[in-house]
């Protein structure tokens, strides 16, 4: 009796408990500063039962080189924009560099559906200073000529806690060098 007592009141509290849940999250929420960092940008459900057909990942400040996996089904479009310090990778000087990768269903077909989750994908070269690094997304949700933009930036006010946020941006926490595995 005690166990099922304590299993209704648990299912009472999950029921009348708001939880927000991210759309966008990464799979791997920290690594090591100047790492090459593969980015898994998991989107675990559209807007209000619309089916996701746009990701837009903005480039925090001091990530370099960002490259993107395309997806099949979707078009990708990477914009880049000159940038004020230009650095060296490999040899040679980079003068411009990604500020935003953009996944785009090429048809309804291709559009991941709300029940249904996907993973974005971008490797990129990490800033040499720990501390926490905010990717800014933007979700398009679309069917039926209904369109929703959800804009996951919200950032907060003191350190890298996201509670209270409805809209928070996705957070990598950078890591001291040397400490977790490199991925590059």
């Amino acid at each position: 009796m005690k166990n099922r007592s304590l299993f209704v009141l648990t299912g009472v509290l999950a029921v009348s408990t708001p939880i927000t849940w991210s759309h966008v999250v990464l799979d791997q929420p920290g690594a090591p500063a100047g790492s090459s960092y593969r980015a898994v940008f998991r989107v675990s459900h559209g807007c209000d039962g619309l089916a996701t057909t746009g990701i837009t990942v903005r480039i925090p400040l001091g990530v370099q080189g960002a490259k993107p996996m395309p997806k099949p089904g979707w078009a990708l479009d990477v914009r880049k924009e000159a940038l004020v310090t230009p650095y060296t990778s490999h040899g040679k000087r980079v003068d411009s560099d990604v500020q935003e990768v953009s996944w785009r269903a090429s048809s309804q077909e291709s559009a991941l559906p709300d029940g249904l989750y996907d993973e974005f994908i971008l490797r990129a070269t990490l800033p040499s200073t720990p501390g926490p690094l905010w990717f800014k997304v933007v979700q398009l949700c679309n069917d039926n000529g209904k369109e929703v933009r959800r804009e996951w930036a919200q950032l907060p006010k003191e350190g890298g806690d996201t509670k209270g946020l409805t809209l928070p941006a996705v957070r990598l926490q950078v890591e001291p060098a040397g400490k977790g595995p490199s991925h590059h």
